[in-house]
């Protein structure tokens, strides 16, 4: 395999880390809020039934991909969704503004345990789908290494997105904690995120409309050295705004300092009754 080759493989794996490490911080929060009313024992066991089952989706899904990726409506529908998610979640964020205000929530009806674990899974499919697609959208465009092919897909495009997969995966239960710090000391990161997973919407879409069933644009501009130069230059200014524009929320920090201590302390409880 040619060094030029390796190198592009290479790049693109690092973003998918970072984006697949600041997704799954923000999705980690999420099911943390959704099992956080079960008793410590349940919680961990909802969780743990959410990532088996995401671990299984992101497999299952990944091999039909692999025979569908070249079909331009699966690749316009991948794209539409990315960018539909990635407004939605700007959207939210910066004009509607929605902040954790606990004086102003008030008491829900709290799911049981098989329910919860439901609601889990659904958002963990939900999840493991944004993650996918924006791993597909990133290595399809890569250039084949001829190795060989699984489903429609190249052997090195395929480990590509299974690597983005399991860091996914791993992220949201090893190091999920960390991220999270990152997020809340640089909260414009999350905003940089769904950016680059709208950004990313934008190339599948290129990838449609220059596939050669619609030839919109010329088939060939997908894969060109200077759309590639221009996709990753907007990407990496993206990933630079997003950590020197941010300015950290006390409020929010505090708060999710206030939440992490919980836990930590709960779990010492936990070890010190085992023993």
């Amino acid at each position: 395999m040619e060094f030029s080759l390796l190198l592009e493989y290479g790049w693109v794996l690092r973003v998918l880390i970072v984006l697949e490490g600041i997704l799954a911080a923000d999705n980690a929060l999420v099911l943390a809020i959704m099992v956080k009313h079960l008793p410590e024992k349940e919680r961990k066991k909802a969780l743990f039934y959410g990532l088996a089952g995401a671990f299984v989706f992101r497999f299952a899904s990944l091999f039909v991909i692999s025979f569908l990726v070249d079909v331009w409506q699966v690749q316009a529908i991948g794209g539409i969704y990315l960018l539909f998610i990635a407004l939605n979640h700007i959207l939210r964020k910066v004009i509607f503004k929605n902040r954790i205000n606990k004086d102003n929530k008030k008491p829900k009806k709290q799911s049981g345990f098989w329910m919860t674990v439901l609601k889990v899974e659904i958002a963990d499919i939900a999840f493991a789908v944004d993650s996918i697609l924006a791993a597909v959208a990133l290595a399809i465009a890569l250039p084949p290494t001829g190795l060989a092919t699984i489903g429609g897909m190249d052997a090195g495009q395929f480990f590509i997105i299974l690597t983005g997969g399991l860091i996914g995966v791993i992220i949201m239960r090893f190091a999920a904690t960390w991220f999270v710090k990152i997020l809340h000391a640089k909260p414009g990161l999350e905003i940089a995120a769904f950016m680059i997973v709208g950004w990313v919407g934008v190339k599948l879409m290129v990838l449609t409309l220059s596939h050669p069933d619609l030839a919109v644009i010329p088939t060939e501009f997908a894969h060109s050295t200077g759309w590639k130069l221009f996709f990753y230059s907007v990407l990496v200014l993206i990933a630079l705004g997003g950590w020197f524009l941010s300015k950290e929320d006390k409020d929010v920090r505090e708060h999710v300092e206030e939440e992490l201590e919980k836990e930590l302390k709960e779990e010492d409880k936990v070890k010190e009754n085992q023993f």
